[in-house]
C-alpha cells in the first residue's frame, strides 16, 4: 500500500526549475532515500510534500491526503526534522519537547509519556533537564529528532539527518532511523552520501537538476552499474575548495558529486 504518491511535481522558481515534472511511490514501513548533490532538489521536494511549498504543477497525496487540498489533514501525519535544527537552546530538552508537544495540540500526560520514553529511546535521559545551548550538535539532532516523534507519525520526514555530525554520532542516529522504522513509520529521507543511502535505504531515487534519473533497490542500483564495467565508491574530502569541485564534477567517470 502506497503512503506516499508524487505524480508529475514540479516546482518552478522564476526560471529555475527546482524540480521537474519528478513521479514515485513510497510503500507503507519503507525508508525511501532522495540521493543527490547539494542544488538538486531534494530539500524542495520534502517542503512540497510536507506542505510548507505548494508545486507550480504535478500532484502527491501524503497518508491519503492531497498535499494542495488536504493540507492541514497532511500535517496531522506526518513529523519533519529540517536540515536546521529547531530548538530553543534557552530550554532544557524537556521543556523544548513539552513546547512543542504543546504547540501539536498534545494532552500534558500524553507529551510526559512520550517524552521519557522517547529521550530513552535516543540515549539522551540523563540530559532531559540541561538547556539544549550546551548540547553538542549531535545531542540536539537527537532532541530535534525527538520533537519531530512527539505526535507519533506515520510518517517522518528527515532532511539530511547526519549534516555535519561526527562519526560516532553519524552511527548512532542511524541506528536510531532503523529503530523507529521497525516501529512501523515510514521514512523518507535525504542525503547526499551514497553509503548512508545505501545502508538505511529500501529505496533509493537519485536526483540530478531536479529529476530522477535513478529509481531501484541498493542492489539493483549497484548490479546495473557493475554490469556496465563500472565500479562505485564513496570519496570523502573535508572542505573542498570550488575549484577541486568542479574539476572533479568534469570527470567522464564521476557520476555524482
Amino acid at each position: 500500500m502506497s503512503t506516499i504518491e508524487v505524480d508529475k511535481l514540479t516546482r518552478k522558481f522564476k526560471d529555475l526549475v527546482a524540480v521537474d515534472h519528478i513521479s514515485f511511490k513510497v510503500e507503507k514501513g519503507e525508508i525511501f532515500g532522495l540521493l543527490g548533490p547539494n542544488g538538486a532538489g531534494k530539500s524542495t521536494i520534502i517542503r512540497m510534500l510536507c506542505t510548507l511549498l505548494r508545486p507550480t504543477s504535478g500532484e502527491a497525496k501524503v497518508a491519503g491526503f492531497e498535499i494542495v487540498k488536504e493540507a492541514g489533514k497532511v500535517r496531522e501525519h506526518i513529523g519533519l526534522v529540517a536540515e536546521k535544527i529547531i530548538l530553543y537552546d534557552r530550554l532544557t530538552a524537556r521543556e523544548n519537547l513539552k513546547f512543542f508537544g504543546r504547540l501539536n495540540h498534545i494532552p500534558e500526560k500524553t507529551i510526559s509519556e512520550r517524552t521519557k520514553k522517547l529521550l530513552k529511546l535516543v540515549k539522551m535521559e540523563k540530559w532531559a533537564n540541561n538547556l539544549a545551548g550546551t548540547f553538542s550538535t549531535g545531542m540536539k539532532q537527537r532532541i530535534n529528532l525527538t520533537r519531530a516523534l512527539l505526535n507519533m507519525p506515520e510518517i517522518l520526514f528527515l532532511d539530511e539527518p547526519t549534516l555535519g555530525l561526527d562519526p560516532q554520532t553519524t552511527r548512532a542516529i542511524r541506528d536510531f532511523i532503523k529503530e523507529i522504522n521497525k516501529e512501523g513509520i515510514t521514512i523518507i529521507l535525504t542525503t547526499h552520501i551514497m553509503q548512508e543511502a545505501d545502508i538505511l535505504c529500501d529505496i533509493i531515487g537519485i536526483i540530478d537538476q531536479g529529476k530522477i534519473v535513478a529509481l531501484d533497490t541498493p542492489q539493483n542500483l549497484k548490479s546495473a552499474i557493475s554490469e556496465q564495467g563500472k565500479t562505485a565508491f564513496d570519496l570523502n574530502i573535508s572542505n573542498p575548495s570550488a575549484q577541486v569541485v568542479s574539476q572533479i564534477e568534469q570527470l567522464e567517470t564521476v557520476s555524482l558529486v
